[in-house]
């Protein structure tokens, strides 16, 4: 058995930061992850370019059950305290609209800069580990695994949940963490395309536009998000709908009627849409069908949606078009209804939400009320962040608060030596 002060199981973006604090703070410290190298899910944020944290930065950014449990872990580390710390290990910042990348613009560059630093403070990395058990003992943790076992005085769970488990995240830790006495929120998909049940989408896949996007649960508006929506042959995706799509997960697991209403005019009043309707079918319309009077303004393949849902034939002359008909295609195009009938999946899921429930842990050290010397980091807690680098800086927030945390507790503790016993 081989004895630590500080074991950190997962070797994601929060294990690799809480790794990392804990040896700066003087904790003889062992990174253990069961995939063959740390770091996979982190090569994948931001396209391959990795958006490590944004500017913009106050508590509406943030979900969970209880969202506010993350400030008192900001006034630790915040977003300053990230960009000096990623400096440090040559990483500078490349910012556009807030979002902030590496000046490299590759993920790779920061998985590499984190490995090096982990190295460089004699973090011991065990790679192909599977966990086996998690056991209480006297003194701390006893951890089981198929490369022998682990005796830890302090121990930090940044294992993520279910979302991406090619790159790691499959929930294997998840019943040792249960048996530790946690309860878990409701895991769902979240920053993740939705599915709908209309049939036109298979005839407008892969169109690109501007639109703002609602999200009705039980026809009941929740939110809206503006921004460069995507169709798809399965239904909607783009940054409007992952930053709403973690509400449709929730409400759908509950068994809920999910829809959103696509605005593809969100510029527009409803009186200046249609008033934009009757100058492109009246005035400009001269010559022209009714598919005709609308290029120029929609994707061509939309119009075909927008004119058979306003019961409009597309060859009909835009001059013969109805003021009434008028009136329908302008509501239409600024409310296409999509019903969801689920979302892709955790293996299409960027994040999850729900977690480890936060009324169980400390939020000034992300310590366990019911388990002492373990401590939470990064997505495995009911904290999910916006897209825009906001998961990631709750990664290394979290993880750098639980390390140095961890860390104190195990040098308070009888000062013991790694080795076998």
């Amino acid at each position: 058995m081989r004895d630590t002060q500080v074991t950190v199981i997962g070797g994601g973006a929060a294990g690799m930061t809480a790794a990392i604090t804990a040896a700066q703070s003087g904790a003889d410290t062992v990174l253990i992850e069961h995939m063959d190298r740390v770091g996979k899910k982190l090569l994948s944020t931001g396209n391959g370019k990795c958006n490590f944290t944004n500017l913009k930065q106050d508590l509406s950014w943030y979900r969970g059950e209880n969202p506010a449990f993350v400030l008192p872990v900001f006034a630790q580390f915040g977003q300053k305290e990230t960009f000096a710390f990623f400096e440090t290990i040559g990483i500078y910042p490349k910012v556009k609209n807030g979002y902030c990348y590496p000046a490299s613009g590759q993920a790779s560059s920061v998985l590499d800069a984190l490995r090096m630093e982990c190295a460089y403070q004699g973090v011991e990395t065990v790679t192909s580990c599977a966990l086996w058990s998690v056991e209480k003992s006297k003194n701390g943790y006893r951890i089981g695994t198929d490369k022998g076992a682990f005796f830890t005085t302090s121990l930090i769970f940044a294992t993520g949940l279910l979302a991406a488990p090619k790159t790691g995240s499959d929930g294997s830790a998840i019943p040792y963490i249960e048996g530790l006495g946690h309860h878990f929120i409701d895991i769902v998909p979240a920053l993740v395309q939705l599915q709908g049940k209309q049939s036109f989408f298979k005839s407008v896949a892969g169109i690109r536009a501007d639109c703002e996007v609602t999200l009705f649960v039980e026809n009941e508006q929740i939110c809206s998000e503006t921004g460069e929506l995507q169709l798809t042959g399965f239904g909607i995706s783009g940054i409007p709908v992952f930053q709403l799509s973690r509400f449709a997960t929730k409400a759908l697991f509950q068994k809920k009627e999910v829809h959103t209403s696509l605005n593809f005019l969100p510029e527009l009043l409803p009186s200046q849409a249609f008033t934009l309707m009757q100058k492109r079918f009246r005035q400009n319309g001269h010559g022209k069908n009714a598919a005709e009077a609308l290029i120029g303004l929609f994707p061509k393949k939309l119009i075909d949606v927008f004119l058979a849902e306003s019961r409009i034939s597309r060859d009909m002359p835009a001059a013969d078009v109805r003021l009434a008909a008028l009136q329908r295609l302008s509501e239409t195009v600024r409310a296409i209804r999509v019903d969801v009938i689920a979302s892709r999946g955790m293996e299409a899921a960027q994040v999850c939400a729900g977690g480890v429930d936060t009324r169980e842990v400390d939020n000034e050290t992300l310590e366990s009320k019911f388990a002492k010397g373990v401590y939470f980091a990064g997505e495995v807690l009911d904290i999910d962040g916006a897209c825009g680098g906001y998961n990631l800086q709750w990664a290394w927030s979290s993880g750098h608060v639980a390390g140095i945390h961890a860390a104190e507790r195990a040098k308070q503790s009888a000062p013991r030596k790694r080795g076998t016993s």
